[in-house]
């Protein structure tokens, strides 16, 4: 069986051969590569006629070379589905607007643009238009920690943060160990082991209000997994417990349930009446709390008793506010 051998890689290696101004010819290209003449002629007309190499073939050494030294071969060979993707790519890049890194990818994406050959048939000014992306809304970083904090996750420095939470007027001051960071609806949470508690915690980034880094190294324990660690969250927060929630939701909720995927091990069980019961494991109740209460009566608590509790708490109290 032969080998899979896409053109882009064959046309590399036809450049590189061309390069080394050896002369190469269809037949000793198509021995080298294992592949037929004809095939090799192909690509010759490619590099010819898509890519505008400068090719010419030396009837007297019998093979071809460049007749300027200056032509590049583009480094990527795109389709009208690639331009698209990248187009959309462009558009998803908007969401980030909130970090410091945006001005810098946003350079990348320009490269590659003006990098594109001109011959394209599609034209991103005509879907710019029909293509948008709404922004969920998001916190605003400050570029100093932003950097300080992504410093650190290569560095494995310490750092020293001025941290505000929601519920106090003052900052606090912590030394951190950042493992991880991830991107979460509109914010960015750094993952850190926290000196003061002795344990890793979340933090927002948005809320630290200054970060310098230490002369103090770290090493992330090995046992640390975000992805493991985080695999019963629902929303960014997690901890060491785990809840096995049920959730009921009535038939006019259903459609609205079963078209999205609410967790990576969710269950869904039907009822006789057409509604259902979403069942999976939790490690955190905040945000599913909120969840749920989103779906008014479409939704009910099952498990776990702690969830059902709070949620009723939460209801009496709202029910002092509208009562």
């Amino acid at each position: 069986m032969k080998k899979f051998k896409p053109q882009h890689s064959r046309l590399l290696f036809i450049d590189k051969k061309i390069r080394q101004k050896t002369y190469p010819n269809c037949s000793s290209l198509a021995g080298e590569w294992e592949v037929s003449s004809k095939t090799i002629q192909r690509d010759i007309e490619y590099l010819r006629t898509m890519l505008d190499a400068p090719l010419e073939y030396d009837a007297g050494k019998r093979g071809y070379y460049y007749t300027e030294d200056t032509f590049q071969l583009p480094a990527i060979s795109l389709n009208d589905s690639d331009l698209f993707a990248i187009f959309i790519a462009g558009k998803v890049l908007s969401q980030y607007e909130n970090t410091p890194i945006y001005d810098r990818l946003k350079s990348v994406f320009t490269k590659i643009e003006e990098s594109l050959p001109d011959k394209v048939t599609i034209d991103p000014t005509v879907l710019n238009d029909r293509f948008s992306f709404f922004r969920t809304p998001y916190t605003v970083i400050s570029q100093a920690v932003w950097e300080t904090v992504f410093d650190s996750l290569r560095s494995r420095a310490s750092v020293v943060i001025d941290y505000s939470k929601p519920s106090h007027q003052t900052a606090e001051t912590r030394t951190i160990d950042p493992y991880h960071v991830v991107g979460y609806q509109g914010e960015w949470y750094v993952i850190a082991f926290c000196h003061m508690r002795k344990s890793i915690r979340t933090f927002a980034m948005s809320r630290i209000r200054q970060a310098r880094t230490t002369d103090i190294f770290f090493t992330v324990p090995e046992k640390f997994n975000f992805k493991e660690s985080t695999r019963d969250r629902f929303g960014v927060q997690w901890s060491e417990r785990k809840y096995q929630v049920k959730i009921w939701f009535s038939a006019k909720a259903r459609p609205y349930i079963l078209e999205r995927r609410w967790h990576e091990e969710q269950q869904i069980t039907d009822q006789d009446d057409n509604s259902i019961i979403l069942s999976f494991s939790a490690s955190h109740l905040t945000e599913l709390k909120r969840w749920v209460l989103s779906w008014g009566d479409m939704a009910r608590v099952l498990e776990p008793a702690e969830l059902v509790q709070e949620i009723q708490h939460e209801l009496k109290a709202l029910g002092g506010y509208y009562g």
